[in-house]
């Protein structure tokens, strides 16, 4: 016979986790917990996870690096369906970017009249962090034309470029 209660007064001596913080709790003889402490807390942890956002299509670059080399060098459809998901991935990310950075926009105060009118939708709210996740997507980008480059996809010789070519007539015909 298995118990799955677990007493309480077993394990409220166990010291806290490493990291972990004990935050304040309001009691009827405290009063009330300060809420620019807890807010000021809560908007650097916003600005964190949005750093973090911005910064994770570098952080996939390995993996994906990884993927293309193992899909091989020729146009294959593994390899195509690739090289389609990693080019068109940037383009899906960049059209939604502002829906994207809009749950790490800062919230309003009470007392700030100016921050109640910003649209965490705008482009202006979180530009630094939309500037290098616009960087990280660019890199993703470079990354499948590289590939597509390596396959041949990409006409980067003259000889790509042939059917665009106008020849003059050759000088050993005469015109009278």
């Amino acid at each position: 016979m298995s118990t799955t209660t677990l007493e309480p007064s077993k394990w409220k001596h166990l010291p806290p986790p490493p990291g972990f913080a004990q935050t304040p709790v309001a009691t009827k003889t405290s009063g009330k917990v300060s809420s620019s402490s807890s807010a000021a807390s809560y908007a650097a942890l916003k600005e964190k996870r949005a750093w973090d956002f911005a910064i994770s299509p570098a952080k996939s670059l390995p993996m994906q690096a990884f993927m293309l080399y193992m899909s091989g060098g020729g146009v294959q459809i593994f390899s195509m369906g690739i090289v389609f998901m990693l080019l068109s991935s940037p383009f899906k990310n960049l059209a939604a970017i502002n829906s994207a950075f809009a749950p790490f926009a800062p919230t309003p105060s009470s007392h700030d009249k100016t921050a109640s009118q910003v649209d965490p939708k705008a482009f202006t709210t979180l530009p630094l962090q939309k500037i290098v996740y616009i960087i990280c997507n660019l890199l993703t980008l470079a990354l499948g034309l590289w590939k597509c480059r390596s396959m041949g996809l990409l006409p980067t010789g003259t000889g790509d470029w042939l059917a665009f070519e106008t020849r003059g007539s050759p000088p050993e015909i005469v015109l009278l």
